[in-house]
């Protein structure tokens, strides 16, 4: 490959190991490990690979996608050689979804959980491969039910387990069907699937996500009968210490707004006895640790805070969504992620409240579409200031950043919009 396609470059290119980004840091290049899950020598070796064919910066994605960035033209060919042959990565062909399911990085071994999504999404994504048509960002959120709530992400379709081996569904966060058991999913799913994959395909620039198709068009998706949205879980915790069961335990840990760089992940998986531990990627921009004894875990949370990383739930930092910005971004204006940083800390107060903060490079809002309590917009260095909204809604104000911390601060004007804004809302999922 010594050349990218020109849609590349165009907004909503999804990109993948074999189909990589341009970014203004290289190629961004996506691997899908098999099942979302890593052994700790797996985990050393992308390490490795990234550090010897990019620039060794490593990010998690807010849908649990690993990122490697920094790719040359020149050492994308060996680096998916590699991953190939060491099958890292299971990727296939076509334009639809490389992976459209997002589970719990605790599937399986919550105790708390209804349901069994690890076994579900296998299914969901082998008979997806099957159906042509669908969009590449196609996203089906599975939540067992328990504690781990993905009330806070968004999906095309939304199954939620409401009791032993039953679940409703949610097509387009808006219609809820079922209740449907736990063998009958998987078939349902894809029967919605091959219907909207039709409607799509009669209207491609019309419909790209379900959220596109109008009330009946969406009513027609599924024969399932209209039921009631279950209860709103509270918030889950997203990182620390987890019990699992039988004496065994899970580390989650947090990677500072979903980056890292490939000799830290390198230190994680040395503390690792081969064969201990599962890892499994979180939507929670970061890693878990599963089947750990508990002062394994422990030891592992240590060692994750030491080296930067986030390993207590109340870290500011784990409540804010930044995208790369400049320069690694080349349509960003303004260098977020490393401004995400401070603007945590000067909002900390707020942010243990419940405020969403997200600091966009451009309005194309990579980490986080939906709304936010406070949304800042990258312009020519500076800030746009948006109060719940979007990073496409009037701003109130361009800041640089100096000024924003200033304001953020007790006492102070946009401190004071946003505590009342927050009190009187709650939390955004």
């Amino acid at each position: 490959m010594n050349a990218l396609p020109k849609e590349v470059l165009r907004r909503g290119w999804c990109p993948s190991t074999l189909r990589p980004m341009e970014t203004g840091d290289g190629w961004l290049v996506r691997l899908h490990p098999p099942g979302a899950r890593l052994a700790p020598a797996q985990l050393r070796r992308i390490a490795a690979l990234a550090a010897e064919h990019s620039n060794g910066l490593i990010e998690i994605s807010a849908r649990a996608n690993l990122q490697i960035r920094g790719v040359t033209p020149e050492s994308h060919p060996v680096l998916v050689e590699r991953l190939l042959a060491e099958q890292l990565i299971d990727e296939h062909g076509g334009d639809g979804p490389q992976r459209l399911t997002l589970i719990s990085p605790l599937a399986r071994s919550d105790p708390g959980g209804l349901i069994d999504t690890g076994a579900l999404a296998g299914q969901i994504e082998a008979r997806a491969r099957r159906i042509s048509g669908l969009p590449p960002k196609l996203g089906i959120v599975i939540d067992d039910g328990g504690p781990q709530a993905l009330d806070g992400f968004s999906g095309d379709v939304r199954l939620i387990g409401i009791g032993p081996g039953r679940m409703v569904l949610c097509l387009a966060d808006r219609s809820w069907r079922g209740p449907v058991t736990e063998a009958e999913a998987a078939a349902e799913v894809e029967t919605i699937l091959r219907r909207f994959a039709r409607l799509r395909d009669a209207a491609p620039d019309r419909i790209r996500r379900l959220r596109d198709l109008p009330p009946e068009m969406l009513a027609g998706l599924s024969a399932l009968p209209e039921t009631i949205a279950p209860a709103r879980r509270p918030s889950p915790r997203r990182v620390g210490l987890f019990a699992l069961g039988e004496d065994r335990f899970a580390a989650l840990i947090g990677l500072p707004f979903g980056r890292c760089d490939a000799a830290t992940l390198d230190r994680l998986g040395a503390n690792i006895e081969p064969g201990q531990a599962e890892i499994r990627l979180s939507p929670w921009r970061g890693l878990a640790f599963c089947h750990l004894a508990r002062a394994e875990a422990e030891r592992l949370l240590t060692l994750a805070g030491d080296l930067g990383l986030i390993a207590h739930d109340d870290d500011p930092r784990l409540s804010v969504q930044a995208c790369a910005g400049s320069p690694a971004c080349s349509r960003a204006e303004a260098p977020t992620m490393a401004d995400a940083g401070a603007l945590a800390e000067a909002s900390a107060d707020l942010l243990a409240q419940g405020l969403t903060l997200h600091v966009s490079g451009c309005i194309k809002a990579c980490a986080h579409p939906a709304a936010a309590d406070l949304t800042l917009v990258g312009r020519q260095g500076r800030y746009d200031v948006v109060f719940g909204g979007t990073t496409r809604d009037k701003p109130a104000a361009t800041l640089d950043l100096s000024t924003l911390e200033a304001r953020l601060q007790p006492g102070q004007d946009i401190h004071a919009q946003l505590a009342k804004a927050v009190r009187r809302t709650g939390p955004r999922g």
